[in-house]
């Protein structure tokens, strides 16, 4: 009588033998080495396919914009965690959970593009028209439209706005990108009408729409968006261990809000030009040479 094994699961997603690693069929080794990116093997990952360039760079804009955002729940919880000195994943996974309906990547937008854009081809509508009626229906429940403002940048988000320059740039511009800009021109028409303040789109509404665009389906934009974040809890972390202390308090001490801005002192290099990419080997090589990023390594 042949014994099951305990687990006996399928998986489309990738398998290993002694000699190599494979993920969706392809080798993961051979694609290092054929020059495909950690974004590109991220797209293999969720999508089965290799990515055009176009793709693979807007896949790679929209998540080197997401990566930091400095004191964000995230990296204050990454933070708070590490004064207890539990082991370093620890730390990262508890960043990460603080991703919810009001910070963070998030899979409802999504969700909410899908519903509405499904809703037009079903009722025989444009983009456009759908983009007004989701405005409406939000506002007139008073419910916040998905994908609009950012309490710390009150006068738009400046991740939001080049991710759409940058689909259109690259033309990985598609349907979501079209509904995701008819939402923001009737949300803003309405706004003024009400003669309420001027909100702009956050970079979950642009992320979101760049991210659908290329395929990706909701969930797994809100999994991208907290690998990307999980980055920088990660530093931010380590950053704690090694320059911070311990937990420790005493009674002289003043009680203070974990997220107030004022309490964390930014310590790191002054504002630098980002180099062009023509620039980019002759500038590392000299920041290199020069040992002044020594000082910055984690």
């Amino acid at each position: 009588m042949s014994r099951q094994p305990m687990l006996s699961k399928k998986t489309s997603i990738a398998y290993k033998t002694e000699e190599k690693t494979v993920l969706r069929g392809y080798d993961l080794s051979e694609l290092a080495e054929a020059g495909y990116s950690f974004c590109d093997a991220m797209f293999v990952l969720f999508q089965g396919r290799i990515p055009t360039e176009a793709e693979e760079k807007m896949l790679a804009y929209e998540m080197g914009s997401f990566l930091e955002h400095s004191m964000s729940p995230s990296a204050a919880s990454a933070i708070a965690v590490t004064a207890g000195r539990p082991n370093l994943p620890t730390a990262i996974a508890a960043g990460v959970m603080t991703f919810g309906g009001v910070h963070g990547p998030g899979a409802a937008h999504g969700y909410m593009m899908n519903k509405y854009i499904e809703r037009a081809h079903r009722e025989g509508k444009t983009l456009d028209e759908m983009a007004k009626i989701l405005v409406d229906e939000y506002m007139d429940a008073g419910m916040p439209v998905m994908g609009m403002g950012q309490p710390q940048h009150r006068d738009g988000d400046p991740r939001a706005e080049p991710i759409h320059l940058k689909q259109e740039e690259l033309g990985t511009n598609g349907a979501y990108h079209e509904f995701q800009r008819a939402v923001e021109k009737h949300f803003h028409a309405r706004r003024k009408r009400e003669g309420k303040s001027y909100v702009g789109v956050n970079v979950v509404g642009a992320g979101n729409a760049a991210l659908s665009d290329l395929g990706f389906a909701p969930n797994a934009a809100w999994c991208i968006g907290s690998v990307s974040r999980a980055y920088s809890c990660a530093v931010h972390a380590i950053f704690s261990m090694k320059k911070g202390r311990a937990w420790a308090a005493s009674k002289s001490e003043p009680m203070v809000q974990m997220l107030d801005l004022s309490m964390i002192k930014y310590v790191g290099p002054e504002d630098r030009e980002v180099p062009t990419q023509e620039e980019r080997q002759q500038y590392a090589e000299a920041q290199k040479k020069s040992g002044e990023y020594k000082k910055w390594v984690i």
